[in-house]
This record gives C-alpha cells, sequence and structure tokens, in this order.
C-alpha cells in the first residue's frame, strides 16, 4: 500500500513538471510577439505619429455647416408677413480638372463643350436661354465662350438668382450633367426674404442681407429684422463626414437650431386699408412721400405703418421709415401741445380773446402770419377757436404774454406733457424729438414765438402719434409697440405687455379742454359758414373724429410743404389713434385738413365699420330676401361664424377642417357643407375660394402665387392632390 502511494507521488510530481515545461515553451514563443506589439505601438503613437495622423485627415471630410431656417414674421392676427426662401447664383469655373489643359481627359472635354452637339455649348446654351430668359441661344453661346477665354474661376453663368427647384433642373441640363468637377458648374446659396403682402409695412418689418455669413447665418439690415437678429437668424449645426469601409458615411450631425418665430402688432387689415388710403391720395397730390400710422389708443400696438414713396411718376413704395426716423418740423399739430401748457399754467382759459387782427404780426423784425390773412383774418377770437383755426398769431401770443420773459418755463412745460419722450423704439435708426432751450446755442429772440406753431422744434411723426394717442388715453401716454410676442414652433416663449411712458400728461381739467379743442376743429361749423374749423374736411357721418391738422413749410424750400393730420376715433370712446403726413404735394394748395384729413377720415371709417358688430337677428327680413345666399369656399371657421348670425342652416354644423366646400341643397333652405381637407405635402383644391384664401392656403403649402382676375378661383395650373415642389408657382384665375 505504501508503495503504491509512493509510485503515485512520484507520478504526480512527473506531470506537474511537464505542464511548467510546456507553459515556459508558450511564454517564449509569445514574448517575440508581444514585444513586436509593443514597438509597432510605440513607433505608431509616438515615432510615426504624424504619418498616421496624416492617412487619418484623408479619411475624413470637414464639418459641414447646415444652415439654420431664419424665424418667420407674422402679424397680429398670425398671417405670415416675411419667410426666408433659399436662391442661388450660378457659377463656372473654367480651371475645373475638365477644362485643364495637358491631359486626354481634359482635351475630350474640351471638344465635348466646344464641339458635340448633343452635351455641347450649342444645347446648353439652348436651354439656358429658354429656362432663364435674358438672353437669346446665341447671346448665351458668346456669354459662355468669353467665359472659356477668360478662364476665371469665378464666372457667372446668370447675373438673377434661381430657386432650389430650378438649379436641380439645371444641373442636368447638356455638359451640366457631366459633374462639377468636369463642367466646372457650381452654385452660391443665398437667402432670399420673402415679404407675401408685399410692401406692406415693409421698411418696419426691414430686409436682411442676402449672403449668408460664414457662420452659416443671415443677418438682419434694417428694421424689426435687424433688431430681432439675434432671436431670428438660429443657429448653423453640421455634419462630421468620414470614410468608413469605403464610403463617405456621417458619423456625427448636430442639427440646426432654427430661429424664433416674432408676431407683430400689425393688422393686415387695417394695414391694407391704409396704405391704399395714402397712396391713391398720393398719386391725386403727386407727391413726393406720404406716411399714415395706426395705433391702438390703450395698448400702443401699431396696427398700422405706411411709408411710400414716389420712385417714378405714379409709382410709390416703401424705401425709408419716415414715420420713426424724419425729424421734421410738425408744423400746426404741435400748437396742441403749447396750448396744453399755456392751459396748464393757467396762462389762458379756453375763453381768453385774443385780437389776430389782419393775421399778421410782427416780432422782432420777422412777420407771423394766418392762413387767412388775404383775406383779412380772424380778428379777435377765443383762446380755443385759435386751436380751432389754427392760428399763427394767435398762440404765439397767447405764448409771448405767459413766457415772453421766462421762456425756460415754457420748454419745460413742453417737456412735461411728454410730446420729446425717448420712445425707445423696436426700429434700429429712429429718431428723437428735439425741443430747444434757452439755454441752447440755437436760441433766439424768434424761437419762443416760432417753436408755439410748430417750427425750430424737430419732432418725429411717431412722437406726435405718441402725443395725441395720451390725449385720446385719458392723459397717459403709453410707448408705441411693434411686437406682441416671440414664439417657438407656436408657443410662446416671450411676451411683451403695454409700457406707460408717463402716467398722466396734464392735469384732467386741463386734458378735458384740449379734447374739446381737438373735436371743434373737425365738428365744430360756424353758423355764418365762414370759419369752420380747419379739420372739417375729415369730419365723417361714420365715426366722430377728433384731431389738428397741421402745415408746414419745409426749410429748403418756400414752395414745399409737410401737410398733416393727427387725431383719434371715436371721439367719445377712443379706440385708434392716426397720424397722415403728406410731403411735398404738387398738386393744389397745401392743407392739413384737405389732404392730410381726407386721408385720416377715410382709414378711420373704414376702420370703424369693419370692427362694428350688429346682432343681425333683430334686423327684420326682408321679402324678396335670398335664404340661402351663395357662399365662397374656403375659411370655415369664417363662414360658420356668418352663417350662425345670419340664421342659416347647414347640412353639417360639424366641420373639423380648416376649409369647407359650400353649395345650395335643392329644394331646401338649406346650404350643404362638406370638409375640405388640405393634407401636407399635397395641392390644395381651391377653386371657388376667393383670393386670399386660395393665396393664403397655395403659400402655407410652400407654393408660390401668380393670380389673375377677380371673384372666385374658376382654375389652378396645378391639380390637386398633387405633391407639392416647394418654390414652384402655381397660376390661379379668378371670375366674379
Amino acid at each position: 500500500m505504501a508503495r503504491f502511494e509512493k509510485e503515485e507521488m512520484e507520478e504526480k510530481e512527473s506531470g506537474d513538471g511537464h505542464v511548467l515545461t510546456r507553459y515556459l515553451i508558450v511564454v517564449l514563443l509569445l514574448l517575440p510577439v508581444v514585444i513586436g506589439i509593443l514597438f509597432f505601438t510605440f513607433k505608431v503613437a509616438f515615432v510615426e505619429k504624424d504619418k498616421w495622423n496624416k492617412v487619418a485627415e484623408s479619411q475624413k471630410k470637414p464639418n459641414r455647416l447646415v444652415n439654420p431656417n431664419r424665424g418667420n414674421i407674422y402679424s397680429a392676427d398670425g398671417k405670415l408677413l416675411a419667410t426666408s426662401v433659399p436662391r442661388y447664383y450660378l457659377y463656372m469655373d473654367f480651371q475645373a480638372s475638365g477644362f485643364q489643359k495637358g491631359t486626354r481627359k481634359s482635351k475630350a472635354t474640351i471638344d465635348t463643350f466646344m464641339h458635340s452637339s448633343r452635351n455641347g455649348i450649342d444645347s446648353l446654351a439652348y436651354y439656358l436661354s429658354r429656362k432663364l430668359k435674358n438672353r437669346s441661344a446665341a447671346g448665351y453661346k458668346a456669354h459662355l465662350l468669353r467665359g472659356l477665354k477668360s478662364k476665371s474661376r469665378q464666372y457667372p453663368v446668370y447675373e438673377g438668382r434661381v430657386s432650389y427647384i430650378d438649379l436641380k433642373e439645371i444641373r442636368q441640363y447638356p455638359f451640366f450633367r457631366l459633374g462639377r468637377n468636369v463642367s466646372g458648374l457650381y452654385e452660391k446659396e443665398m437667402v432670399q426674404r420673402q415679404k407675401l403682402f408685399g410692401t406692406l409695412a415693409s421698411r418696419t418689418i426691414g430686409d436682411i442681407y442676402n449672403e449668408i455669413e460664414t457662420g452659416g447665418l443671415s443677418k438682419g439690415k434694417n428694421g424689426l429684422e435687424l433688431e430681432y437678429d439675434t432671436l431670428l437668424h438660429g443657429q448653423a449645426g453640421y455634419n462630421s463626414v468620414m470614410r468608413v469601409g469605403g464610403r463617405w458615411t456621417n458619423v456625427i450631425a448636430q442639427e440646426p437650431v432654427d430661429g424664433l418665430d416674432i408676431q407683430t402688432t400689425i393688422d393686415t387689415h387695417i394695414q391694407d386699408l391704409t396704405e391704399k388710403a395714402l397712396v391713391n391720395k398720393l398719386k391725386e397730390l403727386d407727391a413726393a412721400s406720404g406716411i399714415a400710422v395706426v395705433m391702438e389708443v390703450q395698448t400702443g400696438e401699431i396696427k398700422a405703418i405706411s411709408n411710400m414713396e414716389r420712385v417714378r411718376p405714379g409709382v410709390y413704395t416703401e424705401t425709408k421709415n419716415h414715420a420713426v426716423a424724419d425729424e421734421i418740423e410738425p408744423g400746426s399739430t404741435f400748437k396742441v401741445a403749447a396750448m396744453m401748457v399755456a392751459i396748464e399754467d393757467e396762462i389762458c382759459t379756453p375763453e381768453t380773446l385774443i385780437d389776430v387782427g389782419n393775421g399778421t404780426y410782427t416780432v422782432s423784425g420777422r412777420t407771423i402770419k394766418d392762413h387767412n390773412a388775404h383775406r383779412g383774418g380772424y380778428g379777435t377770437i377765443t383762446a380755443a377757436q385759435s386751436i380751432w383755426y389754427s392760428s399763427n398769431v394767435g398762440v404765439a401770443k397767447i405764448v409771448l404774454k405767459g413766457y415772453g420773459s421766462h421762456p425756460k418755463k415754457f420748454t419745460d412745460g413742453l417737456k412735461r406733457t411728454g410730446v420729446d419722450a425717448d420712445l425707445r423704439l423696436e426700429i434700429p435708426g429712429a429718431g428723437r424729438a428735439k425741443i430747444r432751450t434757452p439755454e441752447s446755442r440755437n436760441w433766439s429772440r424768434l424761437t419762443l414765438p416760432w417753436m408755439s406753431f410748430g417750427y425750430e422744434v424737430q419732432i418725429p411723426p411717431i412722437n406726435t402719434l405718441t402725443f395725441f394717442n395720451a390725449i385720446a388715453n385719458d392723459g397717459k401716454m403709453v410707448r408705441p409697440m411693434f411686437v406682441k410676442s416671440i414664439t417657438h414652433n407656436g408657443k410662446e416663449v416671450q411676451s411683451f405687455s403695454t409700457e406707460v411712458i408717463h402716467s398722466s400728461i396734464c392735469s384732467s381739467r386741463t386734458l378735458k379742454i384740449i379734447q374739446d379743442m381737438l373735436y371743434n376743429v373737425v365738428n365744430y361749423k360756424d353758423p355764418d359758414g365762414r370759419r369752420d374749423g380747419t379739420g372739417k374736411p375729415a369730419k365723417s357721418d361714420v365715426v366722430t373724429i377728433a384731431g389738428k391738422t397741421g402745415t408746414a413749410q419745409i426749410a429748403a424750400s418756400s414752395a414745399a410743404h409737410n401737410v398733416s393730420f393727427c387725431g383719434y376715433f371715436p371721439y367719445e370712446n377712443p379706440k385708434y389713434s392716426c397720424i397722415v403726413v403728406v410731403s411735398r404735394p404738387r398738386n393744389g394748395s397745401p392743407s392739413g385738413g384737405l389732404m392730410a384729413g381726407t386721408i385720416f377720415k377715410e382709414i378711420a371709417e373704414k376702420t370703424y365699420s369693419h370692427q362694428i358688430t350688429l346682432n343681425l337677428r333683430t334686423i327684420p327680413k326682408e321679402a324678396g330676401r335670398v335664404a340661402v345666399p351663395a357662399v365662397k369656399n374656403g375659411d370655415a371657421r369664417a363662414a360658420k361664424y356668418v352663417m350662425e348670425e345670419l340664421d342659416i342652416h347647414a347640412s353639417s354644423k360639424r366641420i373639423a377642417s380648416e376649409y369647407a366646400i359650400y353649395g345650395r341643397s335643392t329644394g331646401k333652405d338649406t346650404l350643404r357643407v362638406r370638409e375640405l381637407t388640405v393634407r401636407k405635402g399635397l395641392v390644395p383644391y381651391v377653386v371657388g375660394m376667393g383670393a386670399r384664401d386660395a393665396v393664403y392656403a397655395l403659400e402655407k403649402s410652400g407654393l408660390r402665387v401668380s393670380l389673375s382676375g377677380r371673384g372666385q378661383v374658376v382654375s389652378q395650373s396645378i391639380a390637386p392632390g398633387r405633391q407639392v415642389v416647394r418654390g414652384q408657382t402655381v397660376e390661379i384665375v379668378l371670375k366674379d
């Protein structure tokens, strides 16, 4: 037994020795491999580091910027005012590889360009001419041959810009289809800001620079586009592209952050009627320019702002924001501020008598004239009448009597009214009101009397409007607002509320006196018909208007004037204030009432009428009335509201979609209603709609619209239900 155990132990020891030997052999065999790995690792990491870094970089493309979409600008009622559309300039590089001399490939490319009928210059010129329409085929051929001769690396194929759809098509034209490296065709992306309502509030909305900056961002140029540029332009993203498995692949992607959207205070309806009223009168007067601004009294929201300037005979467009930028002598509208100060300081009362004589008054060798001096003047009038009749002599005598020895008291009083307040507007380049003081270097003995009727002061029209708005707002001066909120993906990020500049511009007693004066400027009727208020042309049978006329001679020309009217409506419960200024009218004698006042009246009447609400159920039904009137296809919500108010029966009261189709049911006093579904990415059906609904639906789908005629849509050039090609133009025809 002992012998057996001994042999067993000897065998075990012998086996352990064999295992150890084998292990050592394996280690000795692997040791050179490990040493080799460590050696090559060290060599790659340190000795050949630069070499392999270069190899790695060769397998990688540089990061490519992904441009963000610039935020949109909307009206107060949610309509799209400004949006971005990419556009492209086309260039040819005549030093591309296909044009490099000395190689068989370049010779073949040049031969193709010069001679081949299918892929050569003749075919290319034909297609470019047919598409771009700015040159004939022969003209394009000569143009491209000049580029080839010049060997330019940035030769413009087309001076204008093309859409992305057009770019894709042009890339497939003869010769260009050979690719960028061979043909040399390349593009430079720009961003174009489209204003869907044309000139409406164009200078207030602003513009952007078309070129995209190095960082991939667009940049605001003026107006709200510039003021809110950092919010609108967003943040660029990037693609990092590497070669993996022999193919280029995006390995890192940072999505761009689109810009925020801005909702303005502009009401497109009020804006539209304001611009039309202004332009029509400017054409009639052949005036150089004109402005009209409508402000909501209690909130200060700017509902319309139009700055029209003559660019050629009979054609007006927005070129500058005169309403906020121009520092002009306001003329007689400023008399209201002067009178407010005099009454507040108890220099006069509305009944104080002033002898204005024959309408002329000499001060320090200079003559002040009333507008009716050539007819003998007004004689003796009250202080109130000096405002009704806009008497320069009357207001000047009041101010000289009260402040001749203490002019600083007068200028301090003007500043107290807020007529020169810093409005801190959201429009870059806004002007500042300037009122001289006795300490000013340019103060003279003439400054005080001339200042009383609106000369020797510089007041932007928006400041004059803000002052009159405060009179309408029970003395509370609020800052004009152009933006209501900032949104992102339809959600509100920031909202803006009304800001009070002065809680009270004067005492309530003085305010009531001034309000009465402004009412009589427009509505006072002299029994003998010779002394009506100067604002009589602004008198309306639709809405009660109060305000003040103004006429100021432009210093640079004795024959040129700015005529204005500023006021508010309705007088009993003011809702809106408005200022109209017409510059350099050529037809007719300068008159704030006849020229600016009539524009004001039209704006006031149409704005007020648009907002009148009537209880139609209380109106008696006419015997011959149509039981079911014709209803245009389109906005379902608006049509539903009208049908409910008119008590019209509909076949379906629940319409979930935004649009509907309407038709009269046979033999019934019921309107047949069917839902009109607009699917994303598909061309909507707009036949039967009015122009506004049709344009809105098509542009919302990404199409551009060209329309002709009036009435309702009878045909559309792109069939409904087809896939939308963004930027493509659809033609619609309207008939009554």
